[in-house]
């Protein structure tokens, strides 16, 4: 291949985020084993790309040649470097009886996706032949860094009606120190019927400042339409979702039913998880108001605290039954994303500690865009007959109240221009 039909690896990048149908695994094997190759020819010639040595040898760079290479991610097209001055190059993974793709795939992409740290790749590619140093390592995974930033800052298109906010302290090292770090994630349901993956960050600390300013960074993208937002209790996140948001909290009843079982002894439990059970399977809206009050009159003897908290709670509690029946079991708390965080907690169990942010959001993100392209090609979370019925009934309640979405928006605004204005004048 002519190195000018070779495209950049921004180039690359966007037309693979670009499409719906994108093997992220074998496009990125496929740019970390360019980059190998480079790194080999660079040490054979003893010239970067394009520089000038004095200490180059008599090799010289003359293009490049195709070769099919079959992994277990599929056929990767490779542009093999050629050498003039009749000094061949033929890349190490590619030596006879060499099982290239168990070095690269399995060692380079899957390891490190997989949470095996920087150092343990390199003494398992040392045990399989392929001759590369740490910080070889880690700048061929650092090529991760471009898929998951494309990812993380693409436009948001559509309405969401429905947001799942989450966070997962992570142990992050930070000059001299371990400290840990909120890594957090939204979720969202698609105005078609389909999940998404639509935001990834990691903050310092989960406070309100951090979820107001993530939220933020979400409408910028595009985030609209939002209806209903389901979350943990996290009194910061609450008060973020009102003030950038503007839309219901649900709040999150798996969470709920745990925490009140650190207010009753471990004898109440199973009567306090099936009374608050009954709460969360009514018919409707009405009947769980019912149950709501005869629970709590169960437990005022028993359990004063549990009954207390749950008559604070109801409204956020209920808010799910306010939308159609078929949303209410996938609305009602964060369980749908159970699996991806156990997914991610995986792996980071094997990693401990992450040397730095790009690190985290690098593991992270490339296991959020496999889970995004499943979502991407599977059954609908939501039918759109549901849905549509949804929007109707948004579009005749804005008829009733006005553009309250936009007016939200540009009360927020307003906020954070006297937000910017009383910091300037202290």
């Amino acid at each position: 291949m002519a190195e000018d039909g070779r495209m950049t690896a921004a180039q690359a990048v966007d037309k693979l985020m670009g499409s719906e149908h994108a093997d992220v695994i074998r496009e990125s094997v496929r740019f970390m084993v360019d980059a190998l190759m480079e790194a080999e020819v660079s040490a054979m010639i003893g010239a970067e790309f394009g520089e000038r040595a004095p200490e180059r040898r008599s090799a010289q760079r003359n293009g490049y040649r195709e070769r099919n290479w079959h992994t277990r991610v599929g056929a990767i097209e490779l542009a093999i470097p050629k050498l003039r001055a009749g000094t061949g190059y033929f890349p190490s993974f590619l030596e006879p009886r060499r099982r290239a793709e168990q070095a690269l795939v399995a060692v380079v992409q899957e390891a490190y996706v997989n949470g095996v740290s920087t150092r343990k790749v390199d003494r398992v590619v040392e045990q399989l032949g392929v001759r590369m140093s740490k910080d070889q390592v880690s700048r061929l995974c650092a090529r991760l860094d471009e898929h998951v930033t494309a990812f993380r800052e693409r436009p948001l298109e559509g309405a969401h009606p429905y947001l799942w906010l989450d966070a997962k302290q992570e142990k992050v090292r930070d000059g001299a120190h371990v400290v840990s770090k909120a890594l957090v994630i939204a979720y969202g349901v698609h105005e078609t019927g389909r999940r998404e993956v639509i935001g990834l960050d990691v903050g310092p600390v989960e406070s309100e400042a951090f979820w107001r300013e993530f939220l933020r960074s979400l409408r910028r993208r595009g985030l609209d339409g939002v209806r209903l937002c389901v979350s943990d209790a996290h009194e910061g996140l609450k008060h973020a979702i009102a003030r950038v948001l503007g839309c219901p909290w649900q709040r999150c009843t798996v969470h709920f039913v745990r925490d009140m079982h650190q207010h009753c002894r471990p004898s109440q439990r199973s009567l306090v998880s099936a009374a608050l059970r009954e709460v969360f399977n009514a018919d409707g809206y009405d009947q769980a108001r019912e149950r709501v009050s005869a629970v709590i009159e169960q437990l005022e003897p028993v359990a004063p605290k549990v009954a207390e908290l749950l008559a604070e709670a109801e409204p956020d509690l209920l808010a799910f039954y306010r939308f159609p029946a078929e949303h209410a079991s996938k609305l009602r708390s964060t369980n749908p994303l159970e699996r991806v965080n156990r997914e991610i907690g995986r792996r980071s169990d094997v990693v401990g500690i992450f040397p730095n942010d790009a690190a985290l959001l690098r593991l992270a993100g490339m296991l959020l865009i496999e889970q995004n392209d499943e979502w991407l090609v599977a059954r609908r979370y939501l039918s759109q007959e549901s849905l549509a019925a949804l929007k109707d009934e948004q579009t005749a309640l804005s008829g009733l109240t006005g553009p309250a979405t936009h007016d939200h928006q540009k009360k927020e605004e307003n906020g954070n221009s006297q937000e910017v204005s009383t910091a300037l004048a202290a």
